[in-house]
């Protein structure tokens, strides 16, 4: 199994370097051709200011413009040399702009993004929100946080749900994981639950062997939150990529992936492969 297409997700005047690179490094191990995407929304203060907000609403559609074209010269820039081809999409559009890209998403395998951080206004229509396309996309994310750009591959860790969202993952992520150099499928539980979940995490190692995936099976019983657990195994493990179930409800923009915050999935230390 592989690859065969890309879709990188770039910010309008964000930090784009991590996501550039990780996609150049996974085109070249998959041979694999890049769509690079970007979009953005007029500022929303200025929508339905009436005629004398005019000349504002022009300028900040010179502005996307701009922003969107710079965006596209930033990604061939980056990928031309080292995808086995390139293509670049973008758009204005006063809608969702999760629903934008995940709707492009049928041309691709696997997309690759980084973490929205926007909180103000004018960050919400420049930015896209990771929970509306984790959950509309159809696709794995690849969530690349600000400051990682490569992924080492040494060690990944199957984050172990018994769920529909888990089961996709594991599959969705199966060119990644035949690349590592090992495989931990790890679940958190209690110690009533630990032999059952023995049994799981040994059928989904077990499974990934057969897609010559170099994988071990543990459980890890939760002395705290599973969040506090999952995270400190991650990080005692040095996790390179974690691969989950995501799954939740948007409540107050605070996002849940498989019952572990958006806070720990998204560790500045690791990238996170998430699929719904």
């Amino acid at each position: 199994m592989t690859y065969k297409t890309l879709m990188v997700h770039l910010e309008l005047n964000g930090d784009n370097e991590g996501v550039l690179k990780v996609a150049g490094e996974l085109a070249e191990r998959f041979d694999a051709r890049v769509i690079g995407i970007a979009a953005c929304q007029p500022a929303q203060a200025l929508v339905g200011e009436g005629f004398g907000a005019g000349e504002a609403i022009t300028q900040d559609w010179i502005e996307m413009e701009k922003g969107l074209a710079a965006a596209g010269d930033q990604f061939r820039m980056a990928l031309q040399r080292r995808a086995r081809s390139v293509e670049w999409r973008s758009t204005i559009s006063y809608g969702s702009l999760a629903d934008y890209i995940a709707g492009e998403s049928r041309a691709a395998d696997l997309i690759i993004t980084g973490r929205d951080l926007g909180t103000n206004l004018f960050d919400e229509s420049r930015r896209v929100k990771l929970g509306d396309l984790v959950m509309h996309a159809g696709r794995p994310i690849l969530i690349v946080p600000q400051g990682v750009t490569a992924i080492a591959m040494r060690h990944v860790t199957v984050g172990w749900k018994e769920t529909r969202e888990a089961r996709r993952a594991a599959a969705d992520a199966l060119p990644l994981l035949q690349a590592a150099r090992h495989v931990t499928v790890l679940e958190v539980t209690s110690q009533h639950d630990r032999t059952t979940a023995q049994v799981r995490v040994g059928d989904v190692a077990a499974w990934l062997k057969q897609y010559q995936v170099q994988a071990g099976a543990e459980v890890v019983v939760a002395s705290g939150t599973e969040a506090s657990c999952l995270h400190a195994a991650l990080l005692d493990r040095k996790c390179d990529l974690l691969v989950a179930g995501g799954f939740g409800h948007n409540r107050l923009s605070e996002w849940v992936f498989g019952g572990v915050t958006a806070d720990v999935l998204l560790d500045p230390g690791f990238c996170v492969l998430v699929s719904h």
